[in-house]
């Protein structure tokens, strides 16, 4: 079975030789098993045996695709955001519209002549295409993308006090989104359409659910209608608390929910897959707060394990992933007790591994 016909045997619940894998790592944990693998940075991942692929073609992409040396370095993006790299991440230092007037927030200009650009980001993901399941990430759609331009504060207090504004501004971040979205699934033999737009704390969403229906909710559920119109899976990333607003994702056409963060109220993996399973596919829900960097080895199979039973009791529907990035912190034995859980083993690692080796040095010598 190929990692596209596991993936989507997943997603119908259809048997699989294994469950797939989508795992993402800290900046440091990436380069750390680079080493341990004497592979480049963007190679670990498929040597540890994802089975997806996918790049950012919106704002996530300034967020998580440019990267920086050395701390208090940054950039300023197509948008006017200005990134400041702090700790591995890229953070925000200046947000274009804040403290602006409404005119001024109204007369903003989103960088359309740049699409062209950003969806160039697929070409080597696509090129990739025979060996993956792949997507496009049109994230953030929506909320996420107006807090960006205009600070998170302004940007609760605006849908608080400012109905009218916040709700064009909305709609004018997910316009774009939309451009994005429909022109990777126009271009792009894609396998899904990912989307955005992280709305939650871990107790709770940062607004009430009724705002978020209001406000957010329509918008959004214009994003996912890109993707149901082309035929594919719509996959949807919010961290943190959200179960209030789930039902609401179903119908809205979500199909695939990450990152399934159970260390959050509400979200525990076993009781989302008892009451939304038969609607939903999840793609997360390993902890990586406690469990991966301070469990024991054993711990962490015994875990990973039974999360896999309990997440596949209906034949699949689940895709293994962390809750967050692999942090740094995490022992190697840790990792490798995850990954043979999911019935890949140390040794499967490592010969991918020296294929891929081997797959490179053809490559440099043509």
């Amino acid at each position: 079975m190929n990692r596209r016909e596991r993936v989507t045997a997943a997603l119908q619940r259809q048997p699989v030789d294994r469950v797939p894998v989508y795992m993402w790592f800290h900046p440091a944990t990436a380069a750390h098993l680079a080493a341990v693998l004497d592979l480049p940075t963007a190679y670990v991942g498929e040597a540890l045996g994802n089975d997806i692929q996918q790049t950012w073609v919106n704002n996530n992409y300034a967020m998580e695709g440019v990267t920086h040396v050395y701390d208090g370095e940054g950039h300023t993006d197509y948008w006017g955001i200005r990134w400041v790299k702090q700790y591995f991440f890229n953070q925000i230092e200046h947000y274009p519209l804040a403290g602006a007037e409404p005119a001024q927030v109204l007369a903003y200009q989103f960088p359309e002549a740049r699409q062209p650009e950003l969806l160039h980001q697929m070409d080597a993901i696509i090129a990739r295409r025979d060996d993956f399941f792949i997507g496009c990430d049109v994230s953030p759609c929506a909320f996420e993308m107006y807090w960006r331009l205009r600070g998170m504060a302004e940007a609760l207090i605006d849908m608080a006090t400012r109905s009218d504004l916040a709700d064009v501004m909305l709609g004018r971040c997910a316009d774009f989104a939309i451009t994005l979205a429909e022109a990777a699934c126009d271009q792009f033999p894609l396998d899904w359409l990912w989307t955005g737009d992280d709305v939650a704390s871990q107790q709770a969403t940062l607004m009430s659910p009724a705002m978020w229906r209001a406000l957010v909710k329509p918008h959004l559920a214009r994003v996912f209608a890109v993707g149901r119109r082309h035929g594919l899976p719509v996959a949807y990333h919010c961290c943190g608390a959200l179960r209030p607003i789930i039902p609401d994702l179903i119908e809205m056409g979500m199909d695939v929910l990450n990152p399934v963060q159970g260390n959050c109220r509400g979200m525990d993996p076993l009781e989302l897959k008892r009451d939304f399973g038969r609607q939903l596919t999840f793609m997360g829900g390993l902890d990586t707060q406690d469990l991966l960097p301070n469990g024991s080895a054993a711990e962490v199979q015994r875990a990973t394990a039974a999360l896999i039973e309990g997440m596949t009791t209906d034949g699949g529907g689940y895709i293994l992933a962390a809750s967050h990035t692999i942090p740094p912190e995490t022992p190697d034995t840790n990792i490798f007790a995850m990954y043979a859980a999911a019935g890949i083993s140390r040794a499967e690692i490592f010969d991918r591994a020296a294929a891929i080796r081997v797959r490179l040095r053809s490559q440099e010598m043509r």
